[in-house]
């Protein structure tokens, strides 16, 4: 039997797989069959299934928003980006616990009430990753900590506040943004254009 995907399925049974590193990622080297019958090699980037949230107080217009140190950005010479808070869905969670557990983690917000946004597959081309999308209306007294993520996990985490039309220039503006933060900003602003 093949050894198990992060989210917990098998690939396919015909399909050649071979690990070449596990960890917190895995990366395989699969063989995939041509349509003239030949077969051929791609790498396979086992994330697992996360999960992303977007904060936003109607009432002020605000939203919070994290920072942390990202290698990859930080390996290509880029900077880190404003980003909504996401993480892996633990095993035994669903994708809606996982986002309020990442929310309190690293913003210190309690929420109970989510609303579903889609989802999306960030790298189809080489990744498994698949993140389910929640928006998540709050109010100034479910604040509960400061957030800055946990210690244990090296996050590193900066809390931001800013107000929704200050997100949507950034987002809207030349620089390049996280997928998972543009796909929100624009699902809000499409659902309630009042708030921008």
């Amino acid at each position: 039997m093949s050894k198990p995907r992060k989210d917990g399925g098998f690939p396919p049974a015909d399909m050649p797989v071979k690990t070449v590193h596990a960890g917190w990622l895995d990366l395989h080297l699969v063989q995939l069959r041509a349509p003239d019958g030949g077969t051929y090699e791609r790498y396979v980037e086992d994330h697992g299934r996360a999960a992303a949230v977007l904060p936003y107080n109607p009432r002020t217009r605000m939203a919070l928003l994290v920072t942390m140190p990202r290698a990859a950005l930080r390996f290509a010479g880029g900077e880190d980006v404003v980003e909504v808070p996401a993480g892996l869905v633990d095993a035994g969670e669903t994708a809606a616990d996982a986002a309020r557990r990442e929310l309190s983690e690293e913003t210190g917000l309690a929420v109970t009430t989510l609303e579903p946004a889609g989802a999306i597959l960030t790298m189809p081309g080489v990744s498994t990753e698949r993140i389910d999308l929640f928006l998540a209306a709050y109010a100034d007294d479910q604040r509960t900590g400061a957030g800055g993520g946990l210690a244990s996990e090296n996050e590193n985490i900066t809390v931001i506040e800013m107000p929704l039309a200050a997100l949507w220039a950034l987002i809207d503006g030349d620089l390049a943004a996280d997928a998972k933060t543009r796909v929100l900003v624009q699902t809000l602003r499409i659902r309630r254009p009042d708030l921008f």
